[in-house]
């Protein structure tokens, strides 16, 4: 289950995402925001890293304007590892070298074509497991 949500900067391009996880056939649960209308990410920031959290999804999309506000608000909740990508090199590396559980973009900075290819590999490649990178992990977690 993806968790996937959005402000009304990111509505358009969360609609996008949405039909492409129904096309590849991918269960997904839709956080907010319902129409395009002015309203505040960090209630749906919120909303899909505790779901994240809770195991209720695998895994979570967020979208904002530029995808930084709503990335700080998902990295605030223990257990996330929020990442803000713009190209498929970024969702590769912060799921092999993170593990991200969430990744974000902003509406207004990535486009629908590139976006889907950047969700594709974020959800396709797994983290490496190396020791390494569990340690750094660790490190992350760490109170």
């Amino acid at each position: 289950m993806i968790g996937i949500g959005s402000d009304h900067g990111g509505f358009e391009l969360k609609s996008e995402i949405i039909k492409h996880l129904e096309e590849r056939g991918l269960e997904y649960k839709d956080y907010g925001c319902y129409e395009n209308k002015s309203c505040d990410y960090p209630e749906f920031g919120k909303k899909v890293a505790n779901a994240v959290v809770s195991g209720e999804c695998e895994k979570g999309i967020l979208i904002c304007g530029t995808g930084i506000g709503i990335s700080i608000t998902a990295n605030k909740i223990k257990g996330i590892r929020a990442a803000l990508c713009t190209d498929c090199f970024m969702a590769e590396a912060t799921r092999l070298h993170n593990d991200a559980n969430v990744l974000c973009f902003g509406g207004r900075v990535v486009g629908p074509g590139l976006a889907i290819k950047i969700v594709d590999t974020f959800l396709d490649t797994p983290f490496s497991n190396e020791e390494r990178h569990i340690r750094r992990i660790s490190q992350i977690e760490e109170d």
